[in-house]
């Protein structure tokens, strides 16, 4: 197998790795602390609102549902999930995926952070970083443990996936 589709089979086992320990994560907080998981069908909603022109909205909760946005959001959030992996394998050396390291992986999780800092929840309504939320604080501390755990999640599914794809 080449080097670049070794790069493309690690960027889809490790991206969909590290987003299923980030839904863990979320299903823990769920039953342990009582806290809400992450609602796809939300990014669904958004995602299919764009072909109409809507890229953001005053309130994504009510914006009208769309057909099949559940589904959308989570395929979106995988997907996210295997771009962001494939940037991590950007950014480090080939032999990363053999022997991986903790800190590029936290880092490029912590760094996905952005984006619904910046994009998502400013076009949902809820503000830059969640500012016009009722805890504001709260909701960037929940933030930052998804993204934490998604960095955690792109090392432990490096970990699992390197010996497999280093034949």
């Amino acid at each position: 197998m080449t080097l670049q589709a070794t790069h493309i089979i690690a960027a889809i086992l490790i991206g969909m790795g590290a987003t299923l320990v980030m839904d863990l994560w979320g299903y823990f907080q769920r039953k342990v602390m009582g806290i809400p998981p992450l609602n796809y069908c939300l990014v669904g909603r958004w995602l299919r609102h764009m072909p109409d022109g809507k890229f953001a909205h005053q309130s994504i909760l009510a914006a009208a549902s769309k057909p099949g946005e559940c589904t959308v959001g989570w395929v979106a959030h995988y997907a996210i999930g295997v771009v962001f992996a494939g940037a991590l394998l950007l950014i480090t050396s080939p032999g990363w995926i053999q022997q991986p390291t903790l800190a590029p992986a936290l880092f490029v999780g912590l760094a996905t952070i952005a984006i619904p800092f910046l994009v998502m929840q400013p076009a949902f309504g809820l503000g830059i970083a969640a500012a016009k939320t009722p805890n504001p604080r709260r909701a960037r501390m929940l933030s930052l443990a998804a993204h934490t755990s998604f960095g955690l999640g792109l090392y432990l599914a490096a970990l699992a996936f390197g010996p497999v794809l280093a034949r």
